[in-house]
C-alpha cells in the first residue's frame, strides 16, 4: 500500500491558492528544465486566464520522498461555492490559505465552514508575508478566532501554521526567518494530514467531479473509498435516487503530475478517473456488482438567483453565432447541468425561454460567457433573486459583505450601501484602509459594484457571501436615470451622436449598426427617450469656411457582461453575440411598448 495524502488548497479569491500549486509543482521536479510552463498553469482556460480566477476546480499530484500527494485547487468565489464542495468529499485535509493583510474574508469563512464540518484536518498557511503593511501574527490570531466560532473541534483548533510567500517559492514556521524553498510546507502535509482511513468491505466511490473527451466520451472522477476497482470489472451505479444500473470499467488512470497514468487497479484512498460508464451524474456511486451500497449524496446549497434565457429574435439575429435556434441552447443547458451541480434549469410557458437559476451574478455570467465564445447567440433578461416563503413570512436571501475602502471615501460607501437596505455591523481601520462589514439583501448588490466603483475612484476592494434567508427588506431603488432609444434601424453617424450629447452618454460609437429599440444610451433625466442618430448632415455645395465646427464626441461606455447584468431593468434584454453585447428593449417598437408598459411596474 503507497503512502498517500489527499489535499484540496481553499481559500479567498486571490489570496495565492493556484499560484501555491505551481510552485509546489516546480519545486517536486514535475517539468524538464527546458520545459516553458509559464504561470498559474492550472488555470487553462482562457476565461480564467482572463479573469484572474479560478472557475472548476483540478486534480494534481506530487511525489515527496516516497509519499503521494493528490492536490485538489479550487475556486475561491462563493458563486462556485458548488464545485468546492463536492470537492472536499475527496480531502481529508485541507491547505487553507490567508493573505497576511487582508486576513481571513468572507469566502474563506464559506468555504472553512464546509471542510470543518466534514471533520477534515486543517493546515493554515499564511501567504503573501512580502506585503507592505503584513500583520502575520494579527492573521493568525484572527483565523483561530474563525475556527472557534465555526465550531471547529479541539484537534482541529491544534492546526499546524506556516509563513511565507508562494511568489517568492518558500515557507517556513516563522515568518522573520525566511527559507529557501517549500520542504516545510511539505513535511507538515505527511506528518499532519491523516492518511485515508481504508474500511474493509466491497467497492464504493462516488463520482465527485467529470472530464470528457472526445475519444472515449464522460470520464467519472472521484475517490475509492472502500475496496478496489480494476480494469474490466463489472460495477453496479447507484443514483442519487437509489436506482441500480448494471455497467463496466474500461480503463483506469490515475493523477501524475498534470497528466494521467494508465493502471490496472485502485485500492481505496486514492484519486482515479473511470473510463467506460455511461449514464453516472455527479454524486452517484460506483459499488460491488453484487451487493451495492450507496455513499451519501453530496448535498449542494441551493441558487438564489435566476435569469431568463432565451433565443435571439432580434433584427440582427443570426449574423454571427453558429448555435441560435431553441433546441441548440436547450441541449446546451442540459449539458451544463451534468457537471455544474448549483445550477437549474426550469421550462418556462414559452418553448423558446428557460428559467435558468445559479449562485450568482458571477456563477451565471461565466455560463453565458462561455456559450458565447463557442458560437451561441442568445438573449438574457435581467437578473431575480428567489424569494421564499418561510412560516409565512415573505423572505429573501441576505448576504454579508466585506468593503475595504480607503478612510476619507467611506462615508460615500456606506451612504450607497444603506440605499440599498444594507446594514452596517462592523467599522474598523486597517492600516491607511477603513473596513465595513455589512449585512444587506442579495438584490441590493446587483448594480451595487459599479457605484461603489466610481464613488470611490475604483479604490474600494468588495466581498460577499450567502448568510441566508430574511423577511423581505422592502423596495430597493432601481436605476435613476432612463436610457436613450434609437427610432430607426441603420448605422450611427458622428453628426447625429455630436447633436444628441447633451442628452446623455452613449453606449455606442459613430458607424456601429443599431436597430430600432436598441439601448443606445443613457438619458441624463429619468424617463426613456427615443432618438434619431442615423441622420446624415444635410450637404450642399455651399460652404462658408470655418462655420463647420468639427464633430468632438465623448468615447462610448463600454459596458462587461457582469456590468450589462447589474444595469439592465425589467423591461430590456442583454443581446449576446459571439462578436457583440447589446443592450435592448424587449418590445423593440414605441407602440408596443406603450401598449405594454404596464407589464413591468
Amino acid at each position: 500500500m503507497q503512502n498517500i495524502r489527499n489535499i484540496a488548497i481553499i481559500a479567498h479569491v486571490d489570496h495565492g491558492k493556484t499560484t501555491l500549486v505551481d510552485k509546489i509543482l516546480h519545486y517536486t521536479n514535475q517539468f524538464r528544465d527546458n520545459e516553458n510552463t509559464g504561470e498559474l498553469i492550472l488555470d487553462n482556460n482562457d476565461l480564467e486566464r482572463e479573469r484572474g480566477i479560478t472557475i472548476v476546480s483540478k486534480n494534481v499530484s506530487v511525489k515527496y520522498k516516497d509519499t503521494k500527494i493528490n492536490i485538489i485547487d479550487t475556486p475561491g468565489h462563493a458563486d462556485f461555492g458548488g464545485e468546492v464542495e463536492r470537492v472536499l468529499k475527496m480531502a481529508d485535509g485541507v491547505v487553507l490559505l490567508v493573505d497576511a493583510f487582508e486576513g481571513p474574508m468572507p469566502q474563506t469563512r464559506f468555504v472553512t465552514g464546509k471542510a470543518l464540518a466534514l471533520g477534515i484536518k486543517p493546515i493554515v498557511v499564511v501567504n503573501k508575508v512580502d506585503k507592505e503593511n503584513c500583520r502575520p501574527d494579527e492573521v493568525y490570531e484572527q483565523v483561530f478566532d474563525l475556527f472557534f466560532n465555526l465550531g471547529a473541534t479541539e484537534e482541529q483548533l491544534d492546526f499546524p501554521v506556516l509563513y511565507g510567500s508562494s511568489k517568492q517559492g518558500w515557507m517556513s514556521t516563522d515568518w522573520q526567518q525566511p527559507t529557501t524553498d517549500f520542504t516545510e510546507l511539505l513535511e507538515a502535509i505527511v506528518t499532519h494530514i491523516p492518511a485515508p482511513k481504508v474500511s474493509e468491505g466491497t467497492l464504493q466511490m462516488q463520482v465527485t467531479s467529470l472530464d470528457y473527451s472526445t475519444f472515449v466520451g464522460r470520464i467519472a472522477i472521484g475517490r475509492v473509498a472502500r475496496g478496489t476497482i480494476k480494469e474490466n470489472q463489472p460495477v453496479s451505479l447507484v443514483k442519487r435516487d437509489g436506482k441500480v444500473v448494471k455497467s463496466r470499467v474500461k480503463e483506469l488512470q490515475i493523477f501524475e503530475g498534470l497528466g494521467r497514468a494508465k493502471v490496472s487497479e485502485v485500492k481505496a484512498g486514492d484519486i482515479c478517473a473511470v473510463v467506460g460508464i455511461e449514464g453516472f451524474d455527479i454524486g452517484d456511486t460506483i459499488a460491488d456488482f453484487e451487493n451495492p451500497e450507496q455513499l451519501e449524496v453530496i448535498h449542494i446549497d441551493e441558487p438564489t438567483m435566476n435569469m431568463l434565457f432565451t433565443i435571439n429574435n432580434s433584427p440582427f439575429f443570426g449574423k454571427e453565432g453558429k448555435f441560435v435556434t431553441s433546441r441548440h441552447i436547450h441541449d446546451r443547458l442540459q449539458k451544463e447541468l451534468e457537471k455544474n451541480l448549483a445550477l437549474r434549469v426550469v421550462p418556462t410557458e414559452s418553448p423558446d425561454a428557460w428559467l435558468v437559476y445559479g449562485r450568482g451574478i458571477l456563477h451565471l455570467s461565466v455560463l453565458i460567457e462561455t456559450m458565447r465564445r463557442e458560437g451561441y447567440e442568445l438573449q438574457v433578461g435581467q437578473p431575480q433573486v428567489i424569494v421564499k416563503e418561510i412560516d409565512g413570512v415573505k423572505c429573501e436571501p441576505i448576504e454579508e459583505m466585506v468593503v475595504d475602502v480607503p478612510a476619507d471615501v467611506s462615508g460615500k460607501v456606506i451612504e450607497l450601501v444603506t440605499q440599498r437596505k444594507g446594514e452596517l455591523l462592523v467599522m474598523e481601520t486597517k492600516g491607511e484602509m477603513q473596513h465595513l462589514e455589512f449585512s444587506i439583501p442579495s438584490r441590493g448588490i446587483i448594480g451595487l459594484r459599479n457605484n461603489v466603483l466610481t464613488a470611490t475612484a475604483g479604490e474600494a476592494v468588495m466581498a460577499h457571501r450567502l448568510k441566508g434567508y430574511e423577511p423581505w427588506k422592502g423596495t430597493i431603488p432601481g436605476r435613476l436615470a432612463g436610457v436613450l432609444i434609437s427610432l430607426d434601424t441603420g448605422s450611427t453617424t458622428a453628426y447625429s451622436i455630436d447633436k444628441l450629447q447633451d442628452r446623455g452618454r452613449f453606449f455606442v460609437d459613430p458607424g456601429a449598426d443599431i436597430y430600432e429599440g436598441q439601448v443606445l444610451g443613457e438619458h441624463i433625466r429619468d424617463n426613456d427617450l427615443t432618438i434619431n442618430v442615423t441622420k446624415g448632415k444635410q450637404l450642399t455645395n455651399m460652404r462658408a469656411s470655418g462655420s463647420d465646427d468639427n464633430t468632438r464626441i465623448a468615447p462610448a461606455i463600454k459596458f462587461s457582461l457582469e456590468e450589462c447584468m447589474e444595469y439592465i431593468q425589467a423591461d430590456e434584454y442583454i443581446e449576446v453575440t459571439p462578436q457583440s453585447i447589446r443592450l435592448r428593449k424587449i418590445y423593440l417598437t414605441e407602440n408596443e411598448r406603450k401598449i405594454n408598459a404596464k407589464k413591468f411596474q
